[in-house]
Order: C-alpha cells, then sequence, then structure tokens
C-alpha cells in the first residue's frame, strides 16, 4: 500500500471512531480505544461462524443510513 493511501486509510478509520461516540463516551483514553479495539479483535477471532462480523456490519450499516438521513 502506498503511503498516500494509509494515511487516507488511517484518517479515514479515526473518523470512524470519532463518528460512532467512541472518543467522547471515554474522553480520549487512548489506552480504553485501544482495549476496546484489541476486545473486538479476539471476538473476532474467536467466532468461528461470522455471526460477530454479520451483525456489526449491520449495525454500521443502519448507523451509516441514519447519519445519512439525519445530514
Amino acid at each position: 500500500m502506498k503511503r498516500r493511501e494509509r494515511t487516507r486509510q488511517l484518517i479515514e478509520l479515526g473518523g470512524l471512531i470519532v463518528k460512532a461516540g467512541i472518543v467522547e463516551l471515554t474522553d480520549d483514553d487512548r489506552a480504553a480505544i485501544f482495549g476496546l479495539l484489541v476486545e473486538a479483535a479476539a471476538r473476532l477471532r474467536s467466532d468461528e461462524t461470522g455471526t460477530q462480523l454479520t451483525l456489526w456490519r449491520r449495525r454500521g450499516k443502519r448507523a451509516f443510513a441514519d447519519t445519512i438521513d439525519n445530514d
């Protein structure tokens, strides 16, 4: 991945964390945010059927739709 593409990806991913309200909910506690992401990764590793990812994907799509509708 080229440097510019990686930078864009990192900015977009950070934006998702902000958009989800995680920064506000954790009072911008980087250790807590990282712990939350580590926990999510552990859940995905242990979910052999992929149901967790499917659930989160649906929830994310609904949240995106709600954001677009509320703009």
